[in-house]
C-alpha cells in the first residue's frame, strides 16, 4: 500500500521526518477529508463521480478528478470501472486504509462541538447520515 512521501524538509527550523506533520499536511488540503466523508455516505462506501461531485458544494470536475487520482495513488481510496455498459461509469470506494480514517473524523467532530462549534443538528446524527 502506497505511503506518504517522507520528504526531508530544507530549513533547521522545520520538523523533519514527523510522521504527525507530513500527515496533517498531507490530509487538511481542502478537499481530501470531505471526499472521504462522502465516500463513506455511501452505499458500501461507495459513490460515482457525479455522486460526489454534486454533494461537495464548490468543487469543480477537473479538481475532483484530480482529488480522485491523488487519493487513489496514495491507497486511500479505490475505483472500480463498470465498461459493460455505455456511458462507462466509474464507481469509487474506500479502503480499509481510509475506513481507519473515519474514526479520526468523528473525533474531529466531536472534539469540534465540544470546543468550538455550537450545531446541535450535528451533534445529534451520525455522520453516514449528514446531508450537510
Amino acid at each position: 500500500m502506497p505511503k506518504f512521501s517522507t520528504s526531508t524538509f530544507s530549513t533547521p527550523g522545520e520538523i523533519k521526518n514527523c510522521t504527525v506533520y507530513q500527515t496533517v499536511r498531507y490530509l487538511t488540503k481542502k478537499w481530501a477529508l470531505l471526499i472521504i466523508l462522502e465516500l463513506y455516505k455511501g452505499d458500501d462506501y461507495t459513490r460515482r463521480f457525479s455522486e460526489l461531485k454534486n454533494s461537495l458544494e464548490g468543487i469543480t470536475s477537473k479538481v475532483l478528478s484530480k482529488w480522485l487520482k491523488e487519493l487513489e495513488e496514495e491507497g486511500l481510496i479505490g475505483r472500480r470501472v463498470n465498461a459493460a455498459r455505455f456511458p462507462v461509469k466509474s464507481e469509487y470506494y474506500l479502503t480499509e486504509s481510509s475506513l481507519g480514517l473515519i474514526d479520526v473524523i468523528k473525533h474531529l467532530k466531536q472534539w469540534a462541538l465540544q470546543y468550538k462549534i455550537d450545531n446541535i443538528d450535528c451533534g445529534n446524527q451520525n455522520c453516514k447520515d449528514c446531508i450537510l
